[in-house]
């Protein structure tokens, strides 16, 4: 079968390891070969070479792996859109949101989702900022909660709430704080926050050291014991800052605001919509969500609705 050949590739690819990526599918070590080797022979290339005790993917087999991805992802949408469109209540939600997101905003959000529509398949996929809009991309994922969406070609942002973000150390390391000195504790590459937080330091010109801790949970708490300061959402921080844990320093262009945004694509599945008018609609969600008002150069992109007839969820010019 095609797929299963398609499958193949991207775990070799994956893993660097034909023995690996046998084991992720529960096949043999042959049936992964004997699919890696149908596939180059059909292209008439080769897809991979030796590299150290495994593989890795040639040139022409990393471009055919990244449209493999999104072929398989369009499949899968499919299936979740057909199965969806009658009754949108039983279909299934992929949820793509980023770290931080996923540490304060999603769980209660997704809690009540539940509740209200518990027919509804939840797939949940949390990871930094690049990662997320990664996948959204691949068509992995029908809804995205993050910061700004980047500038896709089929991305379209539907609601958004608001998001402060503050710099906050510990009492003490605030009340001396020193822009030559006193540490910034980072996010990983490619989060949001991450980019945020360098283009404030550049615009501070503070040259204090940096420290690259990773997640949301472990800057707060390196701020908490004193390691420096850092960048992060304000509700994040609220409950150590309540506690006297943390501070909030208040420097020159703080806060930042930084709305998180739940985007879909131009025709998202009937489940997708869903979801947004959830946002919108919930007595809890829509005190803090508000539509977005897109403004495109044709028809806005209707969004079926729970009833199976379609709605504009977008004003346009």
């Amino acid at each position: 079968m095609t797929e299963s050949r398609w499958r193949a590739l991207i775990e070799v690819a994956e893993t660097g390891s034909i023995r690996a990526a046998a084991a992720r599918l529960v096949v043999t070590e042959s049936a992964v070969s004997a699919s890696v080797a149908s596939l180059a022979k059909d292209l008439g290339m080769p897809l991979l070479t030796r590299s150290g005790r495994g593989v890795e993917l040639t040139p022409a087999g990393a471009r055919y792996v990244e449209y493999l991805r999104r072929v398989l992802g369009l499949l899968e949408e499919g299936g979740v859109a057909a199965r969806g469109e009658f009754a949108p209540e039983h279909g299934r939600l992929r949820l793509g949101c980023v770290t931080t997101v996923g540490d304060s905003v999603v769980p209660a959000l997704l809690g009540r989702f539940h509740a209200a529509y518990p027919a509804v398949e939840l797939g949940l996929e949390v990871g930094p900022s690049a990662r997320v809009w990664s996948l959204f991309e691949d068509h992995r994922l029908d809804v995205v909660v993050a910061g700004r969406p980047p500038q896709l070609q089929d991305v379209v942002p539907r609601a958004q709430c608001d998001n402060r973000l503050v710099v906050v150390g510990a009492p003490a390391v605030v009340a001396t704080f020193d822009a030559a000195a006193t540490a910034w504790l980072l996010r990983e590459d490619g989060s949001g926050i991450r980019g945020a937080c360098d283009q404030l330091r550049a615009d501070l010109a503070v040259s204090g050291p940096a420290m690259t801790l990773g997640s949301n949970g472990a800057v707060l708490a390196g701020a908490v014991a004193g390691l420096g300061v850092t960048l992060v959402p304000h509700e994040a921080a609220a409950g150590h800052v309540a506690a006297g844990d943390l501070a909030v320093l208040d420097l020159p262009g703080t806060p930042l605001v930084r709305p998180w945004f739940a985007s879909t694509r131009q025709g998202p599945t009937a489940t997708a919509a869903l979801f947004v008018r959830f946002l919108l609609t919930d007595p809890e969600a829509g005190r803090r969500w508000s539509a977005v008002l897109v403004r495109t150069h044709g028809p806005a992109s209707p969004v079926p609705s729970p009833g199976g007839g379609r709605q504009g969820l977008l004003t346009a010019t």
